[in-house]
């Protein structure tokens, strides 16, 4: 992953906001400006030609296109006129701009100047393809090489340098791959849209297409309503006031705002009664459902685990049943850290679009809304001290073993971010069983949780520190009324 501090992200966040203000004040009609002017704003790197298909892509992007599959050549202000035409929401996914790809070089092992050729060669003796040679100094055979990095690891100097391809490096599916042309390419059908991805490539080459275009369009329908449903995560993201972040919502016209951890009681509730269920009818496990780039994984990259997967449905699932009863015809919009919630949404009736922080957080700056200078609002429904704590690795195991309150035996085992290893311990699991004779396997997606999902504004420590604080403050889900 990149750092946090990068002069990458303010670039995106500028370009995503530009093209809001471009749809608030000219309805994208001067999107092809827009675009120059950016290109002459950012006008700091050697290729032009590449600087330039970043900025279009991120703009198509944002207009809700996925770079790679639509012709790059046609004018902005074209796409613009399709996407205000839209009557449904783009179908989701993550994509490479090609032309801003830097084609990175594969990954490798190489020695470095540091080697001092000694005599215990360690990084020899430890190499089973025999692909490393000692004179003066260590040589690798990069056609004998398997890039396992046992050389790297066991050389008492730090002599030998792993280059890595972060976007490859960091897909825990494998998603991502070189074309014939050594660029990138995303294979929709096998990405869990994790955006682990999109937040490792230093040049920008990496995209979500985002629906904010879709949602202020209907916004901008006085005949419409529109409804937005926040996850839990939204705790730190647009300050530390929760009311006046509900407020910001409102002053962008969304008609209503509804809580997410509200459906979250709803989901420990159900949870914890198909525990209870399962383990009484002999199961060995049973694992959490709630994070969609888990679900897919199980599906399509562990198909020997999906059996154990909760049949129970997640917090967005129960909150916009809720929201649909009580606005029918309301365009409903689900808002939270994560982009694989897009792919769930795909599949529910009751959720029309999807939404990340840093897409509300432009639109709030586009239109020059200030935060700390509204009226505090609230939600409606009280959600439970522990479905506030969703967002939180652990957080969704401590719920469900609350309402179990004893009726089975409860040992839960964490999978804190999913990675190339973690999969690999999932297929294990499903094989054998959990370690330490654990028999409730949560799975998070991204580690510490869904405040450290690709959409957020804030720093995942900070805003676990608000949430915390946040959480404390409601009441214990037995205390509350559920139905």
């Amino acid at each position: 992953m990149l750092a946090a501090k990068n002069f990458l992200s303010p670039i995106l966040q500028d370009i995503k906001e530009s093209v809001v203000k471009s749809f608030i004040n000219n309805n994208l009609s001067d999107i092809d400006e827009v675009y120059k002017a950016l290109c002459e704003k950012y006008n700091n790197r050697a290729d032009i030609d590449a600087l330039k298909a970043s900025i279009k892509g991120q703009i198509l992007a944002c207009m809700g296109f996925l770079a790679q599959e639509v012709d790059e050549n046609r004018n902005l202000s074209e796409f613009a006129k399709d996407a205000l035409n839209r009557s449904s929401a783009p179908r989701a996914g993550l994509s490479v701009m090609k032309s801003s790809c830097n084609a990175c070089r594969e990954k490798s092992f190489e020695v470095t100047s540091m080697c001092q050729g000694c005599v215990a060669r360690p990084c020899e003796a430890n190499c089973a393809k025999k692909a490393i040679t000692v004179t003066d100094k260590a040589y690798i055979n990069q056609e004998l090489c398997i890039k396992c990095g046992l050389c790297a690891t066991n050389c008492p100097y730090g002599a030998i340098h792993k280059y890595n391809v972060p976007c490859e490096d960091i897909c825990p599916v494998n998603a991502i791959k070189k074309d014939e042309n050594g660029r990138e390419e995303i294979d929709i059908e096998k990405c869990i849209s994790c955006g682990k991805c999109l937040q490792s490539c230093p040049f920008g080459a990496i995209s979500y297409n985002s629906q904010m275009i879709d949602v202020l369009n209907h916004i901008k329908n006085p005949n419409q309503k529109v409804v937005a449903m926040v996850a839990p995560a939204i705790l730190g993201q647009f300050g530390n006031d929760l009311g006046k972040a509900i407020s910001a919502f409102k002053a962008l016209g969304f008609d209503d705002v509804l809580d997410v951890a509200y459906g979250a009681d709803h989901t420990s509730r159900d949870e914890s009664k198909e525990f209870v269920e399962r383990m009484s009818e002999g199961a060995q496990f049973m694992t959490t459902s709630c994070c969609p780039a888990y679900v897919k994984t199980a599906k399509v990259h562990v198909p020997e685990i999906e059996k154990f997967v909760s049949h129970t449905g997640s917090p967005m699932r129960y909150i916009a049943e809720i929201t649909r009863s009580r606005y029918s015809d309301a365009k409903i919009v689900f808002v939270g850290p994560c982009l694989a919630k897009r792919i769930e949404a795909e599949n529910d009736p009751n959720v029309d679009y999807v939404l990340v922080f840093q897409d509300v957080m432009a639109m709030i700056n586009a239109c020059n809304i200030d935060i700390a200078l509204l009226e505090t609002s609230g939600f409606d429904d009280e959600a439970s001290l522990q479905s506030r704590r969703y967002a939180i690795s652990g957080g969704v195991a401590e719920a469900v073993n609350n309402l179990i309150d004893g009726k089975a035996d409860y040992r839960p085992y964490a999978i804190n971010g999913l990675t190339k290893d973690s999969v690999k311990l999932l297929k294990k699991f499903a094989l054998k069983g959990l370690d330490d004779n654990c028999n409730m396997l949560e799975v998070m997606c991204c580690e510490g949780g869904c405040i450290a999902g690709p959409g957020c504004v804030n720093l995942p420590k900070k805003a676990a520190v608000i949430l915390e604080q946040y959480a404390k403050t409601g009441k214990n889900q037995k205390e509350l009324d559920i139905k």
